[in-house]
């Protein structure tokens, strides 16, 4: 494959065809995810998240929550300096594909989304490599923390969102699942970027995008097989929601898929299936853009652009303002 291979056979957006570094030298379609890849990529991001420092006016908290079966579970809390008491509060689930830890990136995304909307994110440090249901039930247990130290925490616990991209999109709708289903915390939106949603494989975008830059069909498989190695124990909705016989009685959302990535269709299926279930929904395709581009990419105008789209949605949910109507 000729470098540039994957960015100049698609049609992407104007602000994303001079990319290309490292991913333009990678041939995605017949890549083998292997725990020695995923090693050096994990201890890549960690150096890089240890040379982030916040930003000016931010402040960063690090804690560590026990999980039920003992386990550890760490959340990096960031808030403005002068952010008033009782905010609301973002709790953001990263995408990885369940094997790989948060980005530099995911923590200046954090603190945009905090300065802008004038609220504390809650970064959720899920076990990685852990089969089903170990991610979900770290992800449960520190949105159950947030809510049960919301006064400690100066959050408003009747303003706790979820967020999450990619596998974090799947562990995010995950959780407002086993909130309704539990009779647990209160969710007032989910935001779902680019969510993993489907377990089978079937939509057309997959069968589409087997070789397409930052994610495609050969890893998607790959990820299913080390996420599932376990089974799914008679619950396979909190693992991938489209298999929820119901989606009624969840909270507002907003879902956001990229033209080209192969979880498209899927993301775009879960939107409507919220809708004919009742729950209020927001559905924004975005053109020209692929999986993980505003993870690796969040720097450029078109980021921006949606970033800022995210943060007048949070805002207005936060608000108690309606969302706007499906087109």
């Amino acid at each position: 494959m000729h470098k540039g291979y994957m960015f100049s056979k698609y049609a992407l957006d104007k602000d994303l065809k001079d990319v290309g570094g490292l991913w333009s030298r990678v041939d995605f379609r017949d890549y083998i995810i292997t725990p020695k890849k995923i090693w050096l990529a994990n201890k890549w991001f960690q150096a890089g998240c240890f040379l982030q420092r916040p930003a000016k006016g931010m402040r960063r908290k690090r804690k560590c929550i026990k999980s039920a079966d003992g386990g550890k579970v760490w959340v990096t809390i960031y808030e403005p300096v002068n952010i008033s008491k009782n905010a609301p509060c973002m709790v953001y689930y990263h995408g990885g594909a369940f094997v790989l830890r948060d980005r530099p990136s995911t923590h200046r995304l954090a603190q945009v989304y905090a300065e802008s909307i004038r609220c504390k994110v809650v970064i959720v440090h899920y076990r990685l490599g852990e089969p089903y249901p170990i991610p979900v039930k770290d992800c449960y247990r520190a949105l159950v923390w947030v809510a049960h130290n919301a006064e400690k925490l100066g959050i408003d616990k009747d303003r706790i969102a979820v967020v999450g991209d990619s596998a974090g999109g799947a562990l995010a709708a995950a959780v407002t699942l086993l909130a309704r289903d539990k009779n647990g915390p209160s969710i007032c939106f989910q935001m779902l970027i680019n969510p993993v949603t489907d377990r089978s494989m079937s939509y057309w975008s997959m069968r589409q995008f087997v070789d397409s830059p930052g994610w495609n069909a050969n890893l998607n498989r790959q990820m299913w097989d080390l996420y599932l190695r376990s089974g799914v124990f008679g619950k396979p909705q909190y693992a991938a929601p489209m298999c929820a016989p119901s989606l009624e009685n969840l909270p507002p959302a907003y879902v956001e898929t990229q033209e080209i990535d192969c979880l498209r269709d899927e993301g775009n299926a879960y939107a409507d299936r919220l809708a004919e279930a009742g729950v209020p929904v927001e559905l924004n395709e975005i053109r020209g853009t692929f999986n993980g581009y505003d993870v690796l990419f969040d720097k450029n105008q078109l980021v921006h652009l949606s970033v800022t789209r995210r943060c007048l949605v949070l805002k207005r949910a936060f608000a108690k303002m309606p969302l706007t109507p499906r087109s």
